[in-house]
């Protein structure tokens, strides 16, 4: 399985969970795209830092082969996917309805 695949299959599933599991609906929510857009350059730094260095390593074959601050595509689609997932779960655990 390849990262491309793997990383669209987590996208997949986080917005599912949004928008179906818990009904949450961040994707919608302008509160969201705000704070991801906060988020993202700091994803970006902390990204290209690690591939950069070659701390982190990628088989070609594995990945599109687009980078984003010298990180693969694929790394913003996990992240977006991680950042969404814990926001929709924290926000449906602390609701009380």
């Amino acid at each position: 399985m390849s990262y491309t695949f793997t990383a669209l299959i987590f996208l997949a599933m986080s917005i599912a969970i949004d928008l179906f599991l818990t009904r949450v609906c961040l994707v919608r929510r302008r509160a969201f795209w705000t704070s991801y857009a906060i988020i993202l350059p700091f994803q970006l730094l902390t990204n290209w830092w690690l591939t950069s260095r070659d701390i982190v390593m990628y088989r070609s074959g594995a990945i599109l082969g687009v980078r984003i601050a010298a990180a693969p595509l694929e790394d913003l689609l996990f992240g977006f996917a991680l950042v969404l997932s814990v926001l929709t779960i924290w926000i449906r655990i602390g609701r009380t309805d």
